[in-house]
């Protein structure tokens, strides 16, 4: 088994628990902006952390160029309205569904990767994710929707949030991809970590920035709560390290692919700790999203 495939599928298993700590927050205490910006302020120093023990320890810290810096800027402006967009359609959608969403982001990651770096997908590859889809429109249709147009049943509020997400975090993951390939030098650890490290430095001066001027004192009630978003900041680089170092070793497009796996850890979470009830058509939506992630074992080499 390559590596980045377990590699991808831990970050997918840390990027869940993330979510749904930012689930709690959004859902008790925190505005969507201080339960996004809870997942940088923790992140940041421990990343920090790791570039210096590694440099402490003999390792080459990469240099960074333009290009470096005008793709860790995009993607994590990107991120952060990604994240944004997923911690709303939290308050549309039960959990397993919200994450499943936003998994549009396999396919459209496809297509940034292919404009952005020019990597393409094979043919089968490209089918698998297709089959995901086809279960994203039958999530994007929600329950209770008694209007009948299906433009409206399609493209509503939820599905906006969940779409609007996966193509933002197309254009963040293709971006990270892009920074790490151009430092110049590293394996794909070092390159990773200290991505990271840059990222998430950028994205919490801009979030505090943002929320000093638009949300005065949410900031302070991100710190009173550190017990909760501590361990936001703790699964996120964890989750985020895994992303890096896969987005190194391969196409970001099927990282992200096979980073559907996390529909499973999500569907269990929903069920298990939220107590939350899928109908019989969003199971039919997140068991395609399945069979395109096991297909996409079999494809991808």
């Amino acid at each position: 088994m390559a590596l980045w495939i377990p590699i991808t599928i831990f970050a997918a298993f840390a990027q869940n628990l993330r979510f749904m700590l930012q689930k709690h927050l959004k859902a008790t205490k925190l505005t969507t902006g201080g339960a996004t910006f809870a997942r940088f302020l923790f992140a940041t120093p421990i990343a920090i952390f790791l570039v210096v023990l590694m440099a402490n320890l003999g390792w080459e810290i990469p240099q960074g160029s333009n290009r470096t810096w005008a793709f860790v800027i995009t993607g994590g402006t990107a991120q952060i309205l990604a994240t944004m967009l997923v911690v709303a359609l939290f308050a549309e959608r039960n959990f397993a569904v919200g994450i499943t969403l936003k998994k549009t982001e396999a396919m459209l990651t496809a297509i940034v990767g292919f404009i952005v770096l020019g990597e393409g997908l094979s043919l089968w590859a490209g089918f698998a994710i297709l089959i995901g889809i086809f279960g994203v429109i039958l999530l994007s249709d929600p329950p209770k929707q008694t209007d009948g147009s299906w433009y409206k049943r399609i493209f509503n509020r939820a599905s906006a949030y969940g779409i609007g997400s996966g193509a933002i975090f197309a254009v963040s993951a293709t971006c990270y991809r892009g920074a790490s390939l151009s430092l110049s030098s590293g394996d794909f650890i070092i390159r990773a970590v200290f991505t990271l490290a840059c990222v998430t430095t950028f994205q919490t001066i801009a979030m505090s920035i943002w929320l000093r001027l638009k949300e005065p004192g949410e900031i302070g009630r991100v710190l009173k709560s550190w017990r909760v978003t501590m361990l936001v900041g703790i699964t996120g680089v964890l989750g985020s390290l895994g992303w890096f170092m896969a987005f190194t070793l391969q196409n970001a497009a099927y990282v992200k692919a096979l980073g559907q796996i996390e529909l499973v850890f999500t569907f269990a979470a929903s069920y298990l700790i939220f107590k939350e009830r899928s109908t019989g058509r969003e199971i039919v939506g997140i068991g395609l999203v399945v069979v395109s992630i096991l297909l996409l074992i079999l494809v991808i080499r």
